[in-house]
């Protein structure tokens, strides 16, 4: 394994199994002392018989997996066991609320996760509840705009940027209505993102006003890697 570190705190690790490449970045994210969350994202390099091969998955969750038709999401749900492995020293149960929120049965830690077809993406925190989510920036998110933004949002959109903005709208408000957990989030009404520029990394501030019309200030960060954007917040 090699490991590499760079200014902002993200440790990327290589890691060589069975003369196959597969990379997990890893990031650690100081919130008090000691540190108490950590983001891992694995990239998605390996067949479905080698993600199913290297997973401590139980039998259950993987007749499960085996019923979905969609190979791409079969090996995304394959990759976020992987990761988990790797994330934890003890094997570890997933599972879900009702409203789809994931939890571990064995650990008390609050978790949360995202996938793509390239790469799968998981917050955990001892403490606070955390959101995530990853897309990739070669979709086309024009329909965002009207679907998930307020007027004030769109006004703040940069021409020459504009995709690239719309998706950390997008992935800012995913990992908020994840944090939260409440059914029929209103996207444009209810989670506002404060003005910002796209840069490879940043901070973003946003508001969630709930159902009794309690606001909730939220800071956010996102950072970019292979055409790829990763938003994450801990409350």
């Amino acid at each position: 394994m090699t490991i590499r570190r760079n200014l902002a705190g993200i440790v990327y690790f290589t890691i060589f199994a069975a003369s196959k490449r597969i990379m997990a970045l890893f990031l650690t994210k100081d919130l008090d002392d000691p540190a108490r969350s950590r983001i891992g994202v694995w990239q998605i390099s390996e067949s479905e018989a080698e993600l199913r091969a290297m997973t401590s998955i139980p039998s259950d969750e993987l007749e499960e997996i085996s019923y979905i038709r969609n190979e791409s999401l079969r090996k995304q749900k394959l990759a976020v066991r992987a990761l988990l492995d790797a994330m934890f020293e003890e094997k570890v149960y997933l599972s879900h609320h009702d409203n789809g929120k994931p939890y571990i049965e064995n650990n008390s830690i609050n978790i949360s996760i995202t996938h793509t077809d390239k790469y799968v993406a998981v917050i955990l925190d001892e403490d606070d509840e955390v959101g995530i989510d990853c897309e990739s920036l070669d979709r086309d998110f024009s329909a965002v705009e009207k679907k998930a933004l307020s007027e004030d949002e769109i006004e703040d959109l940069d021409d020459d940027r504009k995709n690239e903005q719309l998706a950390i709208y997008w992935c800012a408000k995913e990992a908020i209505y994840k944090l939260t957990s409440h059914y029929g989030v209103d996207f444009a009404e209810q989670i506002e993102v404060d003005s910002f520029r796209f840069h490879d990394e940043g901070d973003l501030n946003a508001t969630f006003t709930d159902d009794d019309g309690y606001e909730h200030e939220l800071e956010l960060s996102y950072m970019t890697f292979d055409r790829h954007v990763l938003v994450w917040v801990v409350e």
